[in-house]
């Protein structure tokens, strides 16, 4: 190859190419994002007409894609429903107040701000050194929950993507000796709130890099002390590995979540080994109850990571 072929090929690509490329590439990540939100909506009925769905938003890559991709699918949804944005300020020190409000002013969307001081009563009760997870988790669901009741909200929207589903099954299956994820519909006990996750068909690399091509105003989650789930993040640097390794394993892995057989497994409750026959019908495992004192210790990330 010549030197002024070799120098063509390294030559930096023109800003306008460049922009070219990029407008592409956001146009292919939001088609697939909307088939894969509208897919998630219509096979687990998450959205109907006149629903009201709270999105909550963090300020994370993952809450803005799942508001932005419904605010698009509403405007040619075949049934009408409604959507409000809602944000719980925690008053963590240092939490850029204004950026979410001058975000969503700009959308001309319904907004909330929930003004709570969850964090003094966190740093509080919690001893130093130790996780502050748990209680700023249980403190955050009550808040939205009883906000959602009290404004005619009939679906509660969270950012969990597939790779959170995937990570929270192997959480619960190394540390909590549970083979249970997070659902794509949770219903709470008292029947008050319903829980959906519209982005459960979708990859969190896509959402990381729509995110970056929409140049969403992202807040660091860093304001808690950097305090780390150091069992998730191992689990989510091995599914990472394994995507890098083993191109469509992760997509097997999801396409098992979603196609269950109980007589194959060893949980009485879930199949009478003695009659032969199923004791919840298909549709039921698609749901799991959200129970406000049981055992949910890897499913705190449904209000923890929004």
């Amino acid at each position: 190859m010549s030197e002024a072929m070799t120098a063509n090929l390294d030559a930096p690509v023109p800003a306008s190419e460049q922009e070219r490329r990029q407008k592409l590439e956001l146009n292919k990540l939001q088609k697939r994002l909307r088939r894969e939100v509208g897919q998630a909506i219509a096979d687990f009925s998450m959205i109907e007409a006149g629903d009201k769905v709270m999105c909550c938003l963090s300020g994370g890559k993952d809450s803005y894609a799942m508001l932005d991709i419904l605010m698009n699918l509403q405007k040619s949804a075949p049934v009408s429903f409604e959507l409000i944005a809602v944000n719980l300020d925690q008053k963590q020190p240092g939490f850029p107040e204004d950026v979410l409000p001058n975000y969503l002013a700009s959308l001309g969307i319904e907004y909330h701000i929930i003004e709570k001081d969850t964090y003094s009563i966190v740093k509080e009760k919690v001893p130093e050194g130790k996780t502050t997870c748990g209680l700023c988790s249980r403190l955050r669901r009550g808040i939205l929950y009883n906000f959602a009741a009290e404004h005619g909200v009939t679906k509660i929207a969270l950012g969990h993507h597939r790779d959170d589903l995937l990570e929270t099954l192997f959480l619960n299956m190394f540390y909590g000796g549970k083979l249970k994820s997070m659902p794509p519909v949770l219903h709470s006990d008292d029947g008050r709130n319903t829980v959906i996750r519209p982005l459960v068909y979708a990859r969190e690399k896509d959402i990381a890099r729509y995110a970056a091509l929409r140049r969403f105003p992202i807040i660091p989650c860093n304001l808690c002390g950097s305090q780390e789930n150091l069992q998730r993040q191992v689990i989510k640097e091995m599914l990472q590995a394994w995507d890098k390794q083993h191109p469509g394993r992760l997509e097997t892995m999801f396409r098992a979540l979603c196609n269950v057989e109980p007589s194959h497994l060893a949980d009485p409750n879930l199949y009478d080994f003695r009659e032969g026959r199923r004791l919840g019908g298909k549709r039921q495992a698609m749901f799991q109850n959200a129970s406000a004192n049981g055992d949910e210790h890897f499913g705190r990330l449904d209000v923890l990571n929004l």
